[in-house]
């Protein structure tokens, strides 16, 4: 599948595509995992999901509440009925989606620079990671409310087999983060952690070993946060709007619930290809790759320099 030079920008009147890979070049963004996607990370190897119950729960859990102030403020039953309409629907896919099984992780693996796409049907691919594919892409429309801004973080895997038939040679995962630099920032967790490291990425992985209570664990996550905010931020941020229009509760149970701990891939010979390797036998960037590197980073020196005169 033909893709634009990673670098590459399309822009539309209601549209931008940022195309990232390949070559995975850097983007210029910090690493965040703003949807939590990252389910397992050492040195060898970094588990990305694509089961984000507890970014479904804060978007329709938020929407809810608004409408529900809304119809509060104005008694209108267009606003209620309205609302449950556009809130029932996505709670209905939530609900069936919570029991159905967790999808497995795709799984990157630094040490071979491959990574392991499992599918629906009990196999799996080994692709090369300098093949995939990763774009960014932002759509907006315009009505009577404002603007409206969507976006997807895309990425793309080839079926490394060539005799694979037309509807088995692609596979993609979308994460719905905004696009943008948001999208460039979710996609620098992984190739950070493929091209620099582990400790280049931050991630929320300890959420999956809750030995305490809800609540237990909810006065401890305010804790921690005031010590880093202050009360005073921790009261309004973690305390009103987690619980009131993010409901952390409701997310901490269906994550206890669907991802402690989160599935893991239990093929033989998967569990092989996860052990580490030692360092002399570590697989080592294409000279296509360490090219397309320097000069990007140059570009992103060349630019910091010019922001700061």
């Amino acid at each position: 599948m033909s893709t634009p030079p990673a670098g590459t920008t399309k822009k539309r009147m209601f549209s931008r595509n940022d195309y990232l890979a390949p070559l995975p070049i850097p983007t210029g963004e910090k690493p965040s995992d703003v949807l939590n996607t990252i389910w397992r990370k050492n040195e060898v190897f970094l588990d990305i999901g694509s089961y984000s119950i507890g970014s479904a729960v804060m978007v329709i859990w938020s929407v809810a509440m608004l409408f529900a102030l809304m119809y509060h403020i104005t008694s209108n039953s267009l606003i209620l009925g309205g609302g449950l309409i556009i809130v029932g629907i996505p709670i209905v896919f939530v609900t069936q989606g919570l029991f159905r099984e967790v999808p497995l992780p795709v799984r990157f693996n630094r040490q071979r620079r491959e990574v392991c796409v499992p599918q629906a049907d009990g196999e799996y691919w080994i692709v090369p990671w300098e093949s995939v594919t990763a774009a960014a892409t932002q759509h907006s429309s315009v009505s009577q409310a404002g603007k409206a801004t969507m976006g997807l973080l895309i990425i793309g895997f080839e079926n490394p087999d060539p005799q694979a038939k037309d509807d088995n040679k692609h596979f993609s995962l979308g994460f719905n983060c905004g696009g943008g630099t948001t999208a460039m920032a979710l996609w620098e967790c992984m190739r950070s952690y493929m091209e620099i490291g582990p400790d280049a990425v931050d991630d929320q992985t300890a959420r999956f070993d809750r030995s305490k209570g809800i609540w237990a664990t909810y006065m401890d996550d305010l804790i921690k946060a005031a010590k880093l905010r202050g009360w005073l931020v921790t009261a309004f941020w973690e305390g009103f709007c987690g619980i009131f229009i993010f409901n952390t509760l409701l997310i901490d149970v269906l994550e206890r619930w669907k991802l402690n701990p989160p599935p893991d891939l239990t093929y033989p010979a998967i569990i092989e290809w996860s052990k580490p390797l030692p360092p002399e036998q570590w697989a080592k960037r294409s000279p296509e790759l360490e090219a397309a590197i320097a000069k990007r980073e140059a570009e992103l020196a060349a630019q910091t320099a010019r922001e700061q005169f």
